[in-house]
């Protein structure tokens, strides 16, 4: 198999479902931008359904490596933290196909989003949970649930990526991301 084929019509069809979505996107659109027949496309494809969950798939590849490097060049858990919301937030707003993917009802059935959906979840709740016994073990942190508190901030980022991705700034939604941190780690009882 040539995989630079294979590439190209990935880097291709990512622009394409960007701009248009699964359902509007046509294989002879595909085909057409990458200069290829539809029979090659499908020589490395089965569908069009299998050309979007690649270029899902790499999206999602593409995000967790950022994330990871943003967490790597922090020092404290509460850097990471923070690092984990910006950069996750920064990217899902350029990577349209895997916030589509994450977010849009539309999409739901088809059970490779499902599956991706899930190990996203898994991938962030991981993450999480990691930078949050780091905490613990430094004594930073004083979290008697770490399970129930990694749900929470997944969920509670889930709940805010719409409404931050379609409606504010990246610098607003930065100032946001600190306000959300300082009731994470602050809580919102007077002391």
């Amino acid at each position: 198999m040539n995989e630079n084929k294979k590439t190209i019509i990935t880097n291709i069809s990512q622009k394409i479902f960007s701009r248009y979505g699964l359902i509007k996107t046509t294989v002879d659109e595909i085909a057409k931008a990458a200069r290829m027949g539809k029979a090659t496309l499908y020589h490395y494809f089965k569908s069009k359904e299998d050309i979007y969950r690649e270029v899902v798939e790499k999206e999602n590849r593409f995000l967790a490596q950022k994330i990871n490097e943003a967490i790597d060049k922090e020092d404290t858990p509460k850097e990471k933290l923070k690092a984990y919301i910006t950069t996750r937030m920064k990217y899902l707003n350029e990577l349209a196909n895997i916030h589509s993917a994450l977010t849009e009802e539309y999409l739901d059935h088809y059970a490779f989003i499902e599956r991706i959906r899930e190990k996203n979840f898994q991938q962030e709740i991981k993450t999480i949970r990691t930078i949050l016994i780091d905490g613990n073990n430094k004594n930073l942190f004083s979290i008697e649930d770490i399970e129930l508190t990694s749900f929470a901030i997944i969920s509670a980022l889930k709940g805010l990526e719409y409404p931050w991705s379609t409606e504010i700034s990246l610098p607003k939604i930065q100032e946001n991301i600190d306000k959300l941190l300082d009731i994470l780690f602050n809580g919102i009882v007077k002391r």
